[in-house]
Formats: structure tokens, sequence, C-alpha cells
């Protein structure tokens, strides 16, 4: 009669062998911490602490361009900085209460709370384009007549076509819609991706023909770089992401079982975006009132 008792010995090995394999697939860690409350909780108020923080730094900096120069009234900067203090302080809101976000009824209030903040987001930035295509048109004496009203014709456009998207997903809830205004935000961060590259990139070429011999001036190029640089890519990497979230259902973001995907797309898209520019733009010294 034929043994068949495995050796206590070979059964130690292939468990440690199975345990060794579940903990170098990567499917299986990350699926642990997705469906792990615990981990959803670390995940979703680290990003809160985050968002709170560069929240902080934008008022902070506003505070102070607002001491050292209130004869200019509300400047481009301010402005930017006022915006970046609601977007930030918002999103923190919507981390700490997460879990009562995914519960809000009806679906199209968590649309509109999620979405809100993004759209404030591109405005945001968009500003900040507006201000480096002023320098850039002004130090080129270049008439910059023009650009406040293509900055405002472009955000109007841009939200009158989310409420739009907004109002029918409203009346009738079908994946359609759902998938259309996902591709319509990735749409709006391509094109927010491709002005940094534009204006930052000629910023960064006009600032190189000049002389570089002051410390302040070569400071400043490579500020305009880095942030260029850094806004193009999150941007981008936040089109992109949006893109997988609108056609795979595993990608799905703002969501609580995909903290990972969330934590990703708002660090990369967002608060890596958020502290670059601040850290660069708190250098810049050119004021621009915006009734001029």
């Amino acid at each position: 009669m034929t043994n068949n008792v495995v050796p206590a010995s070979s059964a130690g090995a292939v468990g440690i062998a199975v345990a060794a394999i579940q903990l170098t697939d990567p499917s299986t860690w990350w699926h642990d911490i997705d469906q792990s409350p615990t981990w959803q909780n670390r995940i979703f108020y680290t990003l809160a602490v985050l968002y709170g923080v560069v929240s902080a730094i934008a008022l902070i900096q506003l505070v102070r361009i607002q001491l050292r120069v209130p004869e200019y009234g509300w400047t481009t900067q301010k402005v930017f900085h006022f915006l970046n203090f609601l977007v930030n302080a918002v999103r923190c809101l919507v981390f700490v209460f997460f879990r009562s976000v995914q519960r809000l009824k009806p679906e199209i209030v968590q649309h509109i709370l999620l979405d809100v903040p993004s759209l404030a987001f591109f405005t945001t930035y968009a500003l900040l384009v507006l201000f480096w295509a002023e320098i850039y048109y002004q130090a080129r004496a270049v008439s910059t007549d023009g650009l406040k009203p293509s900055f405002c014709t472009i955000n109007i456009v841009v939200y009158v076509v989310q409420i739009i998207l907004w109002l029918v997903l409203w009346w009738k809830p079908v994946s359609v819609l759902v998938i259309l205004s996902k591709m319509f935000f990735a749409g709006v961060s391509l094109f927010a991706a491709l002005g940094f590259l534009l204006y930052g990139g000629r910023l960064f070429l006009m600032l190189q023909r000049f002389p570089v011999e002051s410390k302040g001036r070569r400071k400043k190029l490579q500020e305009v770089g880095y942030v260029t640089t850094i806004c193009f890519l999150c941007f981008l990497i936040r089109c992109i992401m949006m893109c997988f979230n609108a056609f795979d259902k595993n990608a799905d973001l703002n969501v609580t079982d995909h903290p990972i995907l969330n934590f990703v797309y708002y660090l990369l898209g967002y608060w890596e975006n958020e502290g670059g520019f601040i850290h660069g733009n708190q250098h810049l010294e050119h004021e621009i009132p915006l009734g001029n």
C-alpha cells in the first residue's frame, strides 16, 4: 500500500511558498488594502491633511501679498491664491467626510460635490497660464487686451458644458453620460497641460535669452522651468487616469473601495501640482492688477 502522507517539513515549505507568492502578488495586497476600512481611513485622512496644509499655505500667501501690496487691489496672484485656498479647503472637507459623501442621494449631488472643486482647480491654473501669458506678451511689447476675454470665454464654456451634463445626468442617469462627463474632464485636463507647455515653455525660453548672471534671475528661470514641467506632467497624468476611469470600472475614482487609486490620482494630479507651484510662485514679484 502506497504511503500518501506528506512529510511535515514539505508541508511547511509549501505553506511558506504560498505565503511568499501571496505577498509578492500585487493584486493580493492591492485588493487587501482596497477592502480594508482601516486603510481607507488612513489614506483618505492623509489626503485630507495634505490638502489642508496646502490650503493653509495658500491662505498665508494671500495674506502675505495683501500686507505687502494692499494698494494694488485684487491682482492675478491674489485671486490665484484665494482660489487655491478654496479648492483645497473643499477637497480637505470631502476627504474628511468621504463616507458621508458616498451616501448622498440623489447621486447627482455626489457628482456635483466632487466635480465643482475640479472645475475651480482648472480655473485656478488657467489663471496661472493667463498670468504667464501676460508676462510673456508684455515683455515682447504685444497687446494683452484679448487675453482676459479669452480666459473668461474658455471658463464660461467649460462651466456651461459641465452644468448641461449635470442637468442631463440628473434627468436621465445613464452610464454613457457618466463616461461623457469623465471624458470631458480628461479633455479639460489635456487643454490645461497644453496651455502650460505653450506659455510656460515660451516664458522659459524668453528668460533664457536674457543675461542670467544675477542669482535672482537664474533662480526665477529655474522656478519657471520647474513649475512648467510639474504642472504639465500632473495635468497630463490626470487626463490619462480620467480616460481609464471612464472606461474601466476597476480604475473608478472617487469611491471608497479604491483608496490607492485615489491617493495616486490626487497626490500626483493635485497636491504635487499645488505644492510645486506655491514653492515657485511665492518668489515671483510681478503683480498685474485684474482691472488693467
